[in-house]
């Protein structure tokens, strides 16, 4: 059975949610600036804290139910760059026409159909992000499709919405945000349940970045984009993973979560045939460790409890695995960690961590426990430990029955880890201080699309003579309008050729920051004014890499002074041939012998000795006249 057999016949759907940033001017819902700060220095400073309330059903989302147990305190650092809009001390103003251009725009490129009003709505955040307590957001199209290798994924939802505050210090009890991103303006790409292998997944996702990019508006960089996939099997349940940075990782993501899901139903199976149940008592077993001499439990009671409860059957199968490295054991103690505390101990892998074998005797003894049996315990404050110990018994009752729906987050290695549950329905409700915008048939039409991406780089191919790998490089890059600038400006001049910028671009700048140069230093000006002087025949395209260097480093100097500072400027042609000459003459054995088979080897000697002063191919022309004169003398 191939790969795409096996996860049809686990029933393997999976959805993605991009949420892209637009590079426009100001923020969604104030005329802020959309540029990050680079330093956390703040001139406005506060903290605050949230609590669930109902919605206008009487009903409270059980996502922020949950987050509201660990009572955190979220601090807030603003800046002369944003505003009271940001701080939720005043109203917002009306939502930015320039990123609901830009919105349109991607619409158009996913077929998608716009609604005729745009209606502005609330959603519950928990996570302390948005000093509101939700994110404004606004449903703009629906009813789209972008074609794959094996079918066309729909796009059920295209949204426009408010970026998130950036979180900077993630303390015990408090999490700082800078304010400075909050309100950027970003579309979030919802598409249908139509994916239907890992790998068909990670090309969705490259099929949208592409047309993303195709915009020439959406900002770039770590952190502008993110991807959360939705994962379900036949038999498992719908899975949201946040937070998936990389492209690449996407198809890891789906592999592993499936596994995930595949191994919890082995392991619910496994529970029903031994007979396994849940004991729903919490028991204080603190007596039991008053003469501990485990660190984290002595540590623990001085200001707290040590609490346990009592798994039916359980016996081995918390420390089976689910993901690589990754136990049944440590999706309990996932759950339990939003409760405040550290973590869990379960007798699966004691005696450990100072705990004693005469202890865990002691404990199970305590508890009623009996041959087939686990016991979870955990050391905290009481309020901590109860309700971590609630969860480990829910979760524990879940593992007997199904699959949870969860919203897990990303990790490095392709693992998931629980966050919270999936958020209910409760979590919208409309926006009363935002007006209605409408999208009338004509607006709609008036949006222009861009060329694709894809299509520009067939087209580089054949325009610009660039093979196929670099002119993928440059379309992606994000030099591309500074490359097509160029392009244009030197069209008629075959010394700035199209393969030369482009692998300056794409080729040289990374290199040189790979050495520690900080490239971001680099102007537009300087590129330009540096194609310029090669054009004219003032600089050498060798001379490219200490150019860039010392401009770089020394971002005030015009391309003309670095020039002069290099030495590269005011080149004699006769020095360079009087060079050459004597080259000839003191090789002039190794010329018989090579004839204008020379020219290579002796090339080198040359160029460094005027170090990217001169082009090649003059260098080239002249020594190849020096041994024709040589060999015809």
């Amino acid at each position: 059975m191939n790969n795409d057999d096996y996860y049809r016949e686990l029933g393997l759907k999976c959805g993605l949610e991009i949420h892209q940033q637009l590079d426009s001017k100001e923020k969604l819902f104030c005329r802020c600036p959309t540029t990050l700060r680079e330093t956390e220095e703040s001139n406005v400073e506060f903290f605050r804290y949230l609590r669930a309330t109902e919605s206008e059903m009487g009903e409270k989302d059980r996502a922020a139910v949950e987050q509201t147990r660990v009572n955190r305190k979220y601090v807030y650092k603003g800046y002369d760059t944003t505003c009271l809009v940001e701080y939720d001390e005043e109203p917002p103003r009306k939502l930015n026409t320039e990123a609901l251009d830009i919105a349109l725009v991607v619409a158009k490129l996913m077929n998608m159909r716009p609604v005729e009003q745009l209606h502005v709505m609330r959603k519950i955040v928990v996570d302390g992000s948005n000093t509101t307590g939700f994110q404004r957001t606004a449903f703009l199209a629906n009813d789209g499709t972008i074609p794959t290798s094996l079918n066309e994924v729909g796009v059920d939802v295209l949204c426009i919405e408010e970026e998130a505050a950036q979180k900077i210090e993630d303390k015990k009890n408090s999490i700082v945000y800078s304010l400075d991103r909050l309100g950027i303006p970003l579309v979030e790409i919802g598409t249908a349940p139509d994916i239907i292998t890992p790998a068909h997944a990670r090309e969705t996702a490259r099929i949208i970045g592409m047309l993303l990019r195709s915009t020439g508006k959406v900002k770039r960089g770590l952190g502008t984009i993110r991807q959360d996939v939705n994962i379900s099997i036949a038999e498992g349940a719908r899975v949201e993973v946040k937070g998936v940075q990389a492209l690449d990782m996407i198809e890891t993501i789906v592999e592993l979560e499936v596994e995930r899901q595949v191994n919890l139903l082995r392991l619910r199976e496994m529970l029903q045939q031994r007979g396994a149940g849940v004991h729903n008592e919490i028991f204080d077993v603190t007596d039991v460790f008053r003469d501990t001499e485990s660190k984290v439990i002595k540590r623990a009671l001085k200001k707290g409890k040590v609490l346990a409860i009592r798994l039916i059957g359980f016996d081995g199968i918390i420390g089976e695995e689910v993901q690589p490295g990754r136990r049944l054991g440590t999706e309990f103690s996932d759950r339990a960690k939003p409760s405040g505390v550290g973590g869990i101990f379960h007798t699966d892998e004691l005696p450990k961590y100072g705990i004693t074998a005469d202890e865990v005797e002691s404990l199970k003894r305590t508890v009623g426990a009996v041959e087939g049996d686990t016991v979870v315990l955990v050391a905290d404050s009481y309020k901590k430990a109860h309700g971590a110990m609630e969860s480990v018994l829910t979760r524990a009752q879940e593992a007997l029955e199904f699959v949870p729906e969860e919203t897990r987050r990303a990790l490095p290695d392709g693992n998931t880890a629980y966050m919270r549950p999936l958020p209910g329905a409760s979590r919208m409700y409309p926006e009363t201080d935002v007006p209605v915008t409408d999208i009338s048939p004509s607006y709609f039409e008036s949006i222009e699309t861009p060329e694709l991406l894809i299509d520009k780089s067939k087209r580089f191919t054949e325009e610009y003579n660039l093979n196929d790998e670099l002119a993928e490089k440059i379309v992606y890059s994000r030099y591309l309008p500074l490359f097509e600038k160029i392009m244009d400006r030197f069209a008629l001049n075959d010394s700035i050729g199209a393969t030369l910028v482009a692998r300056t671009f794409t080729g040289r700048l990374p290199e040189l920051r790979r050495d520690g140069i900080d490239v971001e230093k680099l102007q537009e000006d300087h590129f330009i004014a540096l194609f310029d002087a090669i054009g004219e025949g003032k600089a050498a395209k060798e001379g490219i890499d200490e150019l860039l260097r010392l401009l770089a480093e020394n971002p005030a100097l015009s391309v003309d002074e670095a020039l002069k500072e290099l030495g590269f400027s005011g080149i004699d042609i006769s020095e360079i041939e009087s060079f050459a000459a004597n080259l000839v003459r003191e090789r002039a054995d190794f010329v018989n012998e090579k004839g204008l088979g020379a020219v290579g080897p002796l090339m080198g000697i040359v160029m460094g000795q005027f170090r990217g002063k001169v082009d090649g191919k003059v260098v080239s022309d002249i020594l190849k006249q020096k041994i024709e004169k040589h060999i015809n003398s």
